[in-house]
């Protein structure tokens, strides 16, 4: 009908001049106008039928990585302090800034003075005899142990009848006496504790005034501070125990040992909106600048949570150390962090663009014999990329993620929301509810 009002129009329009036209340009004319009308219709009609395309994707169950970026610098890892609170002349040392060490290894060797001789020998006695008294913690944990479960089987033959007393003498008095047995396992367990700290303590004391000196822990050594022939004088401090003065000698150290994966580290901070999320621990990728074709692992060392602030941005430094492949990686290199804070396994995933949340209800549509279905679906956990689904869709269903919208006189197409055709217009929208 649009089509007949159109050509009514155009013939009320040109009808006094088309009557003055001759024979022949009239019959051109009709020509030329019922070629436009057939073209025109043909349009409209094309226009009315042709389907909308859509950029589709699956329902995939797989792996979902969540992550957090960030970015620093290279620094020096902490080390370990190589401490002496012997007095003497330094007699030899046995290694120099840069050497690998092991747990155990002798650094230097010093010629005790008298005062320091003195508390040498005070040091390893004590020494002795808290290993004298670890050892007897232990037998007495072992008389116990044995008592207990002899108080325990003593306590079930008992209980064991077919009808126990409860107000029994015999009875109340074995099951009070497996209780104590109990009792006394339990807290010699305690006692043995005390003991091995007290032993720990003990031996560091006495590490601590031996004309040995050796390196704590493995790595490599660094600020070295003592050299052959030099003299360490102990420095004496004071504190008090239960009321009860007692002389000290304070430790000094003489250099660091840097265990080999706090070589080097990673410096980066993070937003106040991504620290919540990142815990020690946690493995990360690492790239720099300076290596481009390749990533590094590590973990997450530590985690400042004071943090600090800058232009009115609040910062958390965090640091971040390699697993392995440190050469060539120097101080004050540039590096980006990626901290992976969930990998969640075996899971529904859909692209982010497939997903629109309104008024906190997410839903995502289905292509469905090729129409879109508009359904309600349970989010879980997502990065920049991808969404899991926790119900409302299944493995292997087609989802529309884009609409494929014609440019209007050309054969370009444009992509656009998924949702775009489900805001309203004539006949609604068709939501499915799981």
């Amino acid at each position: 009908m649009k089509i007949v009002k159109i050509a009514a129009g155009i013939l009320n329009g040109v009808g006094n001049g088309f009557r003055r036209l001759s024979p022949v340009k009239k019959a051109l004319a009709l020509v030329g106008f019922v070629i436009f009308i057939w073209f025109a219709g043909n349009q409209l009609i094309k226009n009315r039928t042709q389907s909308p395309s859509y950029q589709t994707s699956v329902v995939e169950r797989g792996t979902l990585i969540t992550s957090v970026t960030a970015s620093g610098t290279i620094s020096a890892g902490k080390g370990s302090n190589i401490t002496t609170g012997a007095g003497g002349v330094v007699r030899q040392v046995y290694v120099k800034d840069g050497d690998y060490v092991v747990a155990g290894q002798k650094i230097a060797e010093i010629s005790l003075d008298q005062d320091s001789l003195q508390k040498q020998t005070a040091a390893w006695a004590s020494y002795l005899q808290a290993k004298n008294s670890l050892n007897s913690a232990k037998s007495r944990m072992n008389a116990l142990q044995a008592a207990l479960f002899k108080a325990n089987q003593t306590f079930v033959k008992g209980a064991g009848t077919a009808d126990p007393v409860y107000d029994d003498p015999t009875y109340i008095i074995q099951r009070a006496e497996w209780l104590q047995a109990e009792s006394d396992y339990n807290n010699q367990a305690g006692v043995i504790a005390q003991a091995e700290a007290a032993l720990s303590s003990a031996w560091y004391s006495y590490q601590q005034i031996s004309s040995s000196v050796t390196a704590p822990v493995s790595g490599k050594v660094a600020n070295l501070s003592v050299t052959a022939g030099q003299t360490l004088t102990q420095t004496s401090g004071s504190s008090s125990t239960n009321g009860t003065s007692l002389n000290t000698t304070a430790s000094q150290t003489i250099a660091t040992v840097v265990s080999k994966n706090n070589e080097i580290q990673a410096a980066v901070n993070l937003t106040e909106i991504d620290i919540p999320k990142v815990k020690t621990n946690q493995k990360a990728t690492m790239t720099l600048d300076a290596h481009p074709d390749k990533t590094f692992t590590g973990k997450v060392a530590s985690i400042n949570t004071s943090g600090s602030v800058s232009s009115g941005v609040t910062n958390y430094p965090v640091t971040i150390t390699f697993d392995s492949g440190m050469d060539g990686i120097y101080r004050n290199m540039a590096v980006s962090a990626t901290i992976i804070t969930d990998v969640a396994d075996n899971v529904l995933t859909v692209p982010s663009a497939a997903v629109q949340t309104t008024d906190g209800e997410s839903s995502v549509k289905v292509l469905v014999n090729g129409q879109p279905v508009l359904v309600v679906v349970e989010t879980g956990k997502s990065n920049d990329t991808t969404i899991e689904i926790k119900s409302g869709l299944g493995e292997g269903q087609t989802i529309i993620t884009g609409q494929i919208e014609s440019t209007s006189g050309s054969n370009q197409t444009s992509g656009s929301s998924p949702f775009s055709s489900f805001r309203g217009g004539a006949g609604g929208s068709v939501m499915f509810r799981r």
